[in-house]
Formats: C-alpha cells, sequence, structure tokens
C-alpha cells in the first residue's frame, strides 16, 4: 500500500481546515483526534496556517498534512514546516515532480479524465476530485471511475455529513474532504469533537 493510500484508509473523513490563529490549533487538533480523526488537512489559505501545522504536529495521533498547495515553493515551505502529506487543489507536472521527489505522500487534485492522465505519466494513482460538487457531484465521479479503476479517490468540495455516506460507498472513494466539522472564531471544542465522533462513525 502506498504512503498516501494508507493515510486515506486512516478515517472515512479528512477535515479540511482553515486556521486563522496559530493559537487555536492544537485545541482544534485535539477535538478532531478525540473525535475519531487523526487525518488534518490545513489549507494554506492563511497567515497563520504553517504555525498551525507546527502547532498540531505536537497532539498525540495526529497527521498533519498540508493543502491548497499550489506550487513548488508552497511544497517546500508545507515540508519545512512539518506537514506529513501535501494536498492541491490540482495538478501540474512540476508540481507532482517535486512531490515525488521528496518523497511526500502527495494527493493532487483532478477534475477530469485528462487530470487523471496526467497523474498516471506521473505515476500517481490516488486523487483528490475537486471540486466534488461543482463538478457534477457523485454522478460525475463515478464515470471518470469507468476508465479509471485503478485509481483511488477523495472527494472534496460541498460535501456534508448527511451527503458523505453516499460518496463513501462507492468502493474506489477510500474517504472524503469535510470542511464542515470546524467552524470560524473561537473554536467549540466539544461542538467539534462531537461532529468528529459523528463523521468517523461513517464507513465505506
Amino acid at each position: 500500500m502506498v504512503a498516501i493510500e494508507k493515510i486515506m484508509r486512516t478515517a472515512p473523513v479528512i477535515p479540511v481546515l482553515v486556521i486563522e490563529d496559530a493559537a487555536h490549533a492544537r485545541d482544534i487538533a485535539q477535538a478532531l483526534v478525540a473525535g475519531g480523526l487523526r487525518v488534518l488537512e490545513v489549507t494554506l489559505r492563511t497567515a497563520a496556517a504553517l504555525d498551525a501545522i507546527a502547532e498540531m504536529k505536537k497532539v498525540p495521533g495526529a497527521i498533519v498534512g498540508a493543502g491548497t498547495i499550489i506550487d513548488v515553493p508552497g511544497l517546500e515551505c508545507a515540508i519545512a514546516a512539518g506537514a506529513e502529506f501535501i494536498v492541491s487543489p490540482g495538478l501540474t507536472n512540476n508540481l507532482g515532480k517535486a512531490a515525488i521527489a521528496k518523497g511526500i505522500p502527495f494527493l493532487p487534485g483532478i477534475a477530469s479524465a485528462s487530470d487523471i492522465m496526467r497523474g498516471l505519466d506521473l505515476g500517481l494513482t490516488h486523487f483528490k476530485f475537486f471540486p466534488a460538487e461543482g463538478n457534477g457531484g457523485l454522478p460525475a465521479l463515478k464515470a471518470l471511475i469507468g476508465p479509471f479503476g485503478q485509481c483511488q479517490f477523495c472527494p472534496t468540495g460541498g460535501i456534508k455529513q448527511d451527503t458523505a455516506a453516499d460518496w463513501l460507498a462507492v468502493p474506489e472513494i477510500l474517504c472524503v474532504g469535510g470542511s464542515w466539522l470546524v467552524g470560524k472564531g473561537v473554536p467549540d471544542v466539544a461542538a467539534i469533537e462531537s461532529a468528529a465522533r459523528a463523521a468517523s462513525a461513517l464507513r465505506n
């Protein structure tokens, strides 16, 4: 099993996190891990993201990665901050080759057959389907799985607690990305842990 697949199989939902204040990062990570979600994707959409990765890595059991990686400098910054895996909204040859050369688990975004074929040319078989609902939802991904049954997926974008099970029922979908688990502002750790428990109860 390749490293990214092991990460994808750790839990049915990977929280997709936008952290505005690194001071809240450890509390958020602790609540998610306590609720059964150990794999955490911190998106590089805020100035606090890299510091948040470093803080979350201090939580026992947490597997912390960086999302919204769109170029090689971003990849290098995320790795320097301690990211254990990399998620991208898309896939370019430059980014794909750099991630492979670094030897870090890599989950690039795809939205079309051409995207998947580009990934296969690089030796990649595990992809993020993004934005999942915006790209036609589950019927669209099922259509792509047809000719690419050797690939496995993590759809992200627009998926909710009440729709995740439909996606996870497809064998080639190992997990989903979820942004519904953590709200904005000061974290409500009890609510986050409760949401994580509900999400971790989802099964393929």
